[in-house]
């Protein structure tokens, strides 16, 4: 029978690769045979992953990119097809938080920093929305192909804090629903857009949110702690096997759906 999750070969373009949970996907999607993209800001952690991921015998590159720049996405995606020939998986992971886009519990909707507001959503929603459209086109020409969106547990729930962050989150899942509608009906079942929804990781984001320099943890994070069934954060490798799944076969009848990775938490009520 068919290995219908077998990834060896598939070219997995992910942007945001160089952060806490990109580089250990980019490393984990590399040891099962993919050839690994990673476009990012940050020239150095993008080449010393690749390095690393090549140790282990990995096919990887890093090309420095901005998800809000056509022309550069344009260029990253010329020099992706020169080199592979084809771009199966998109994988959807730049994002990013400001203080001025979050309200503290000692201020109010007033002090929303709308600048900061209109930055977040850009860089969490038309940072997805962008690229999805520079590199759906060769899929399109392919007629196979799978864009995998970064959604959060911000987008079911309306959190305190997060306001532009949540906003932008809700937004992916939205779009993730649109975008598998439209291209599966004007392109054909080959395409498929889904989305994870990850729950609480420490990351370089949320970690002085969620914990203390001591690593204890803040009254946010015990807030998260009490709200999740598992009772604790999740591990970055945790999301690999959600994700294998979604870029494979196995999941061919799959689209438009948004899984969440979560430990209970938007299960939880009270």
């Amino acid at each position: 029978m068919r290995d219908l999750f077998n990834i060896n070969g598939k070219v997995i373009v992910i942007t945001g690769g160089t952060g806490v949970l990109g580089s250990v996907i980019a490393t984990y999607l590399a040891g099962e045979g993919a050839s690994v993209v990673i476009l990012g800001r940050r020239i150095e952690p993008g080449e010393a992953l690749v390095k690393e991921i090549r140790n282990k015998g990995g096919e990887a590159l890093f090309l420095e990119t901005d998800v809000l720049n056509e022309e550069k996405l344009t260029q990253n995606r010329e020099e992706i097809l020169t080199r592979y020939g084809r771009i199966d998986v998109l994988l959807n992971g730049a994002g990013g938080n400001m203080s001025g886009a979050n309200i503290a519990p000692e201020r109010t909707f007033f002090d929303l920093d709308m600048d900061q507001f209109d930055q977040v959503v850009k860089l969490n929603l038309t940072g997805s929305v962008l690229p999805s459209q520079i590199f759906l086109q060769p899929m399109v020409q392919q007629k196979k192909g799978v864009i995998l969106n970064f959604s959060s547990m911000a987008a079911f729930r309306p959190m305190t804090r997060v306001v532009g962050y949540a906003a932008a989150k809700a937004g992916i899942t939205n779009f993730t629903q649109f975008l598998a509608t439209e291209v599966a009906t004007k392109f054909g079942e080959g395409i498929r857009v889904n989305a994870v929804a990850p729950g609480f990781f420490l990351t370089e984001q949320n970690r002085e949110l969620l914990t203390n320099p001591d690593g204890s943890y803040t009254q946010r994070g015990k807030d998260v702690i009490r709200q999740t069934p598992f009772k604790r954060m999740g591990r970055p490798e945790e999301l690999c096997g959600t994700i294998h799944y979604l870029v494979s076969d196995a999941s061919s009848f799959v689209t438009g759906s948004t899984i969440t990775v979560d430990g209970g938490f938007n299960a939880f009520a009270m």
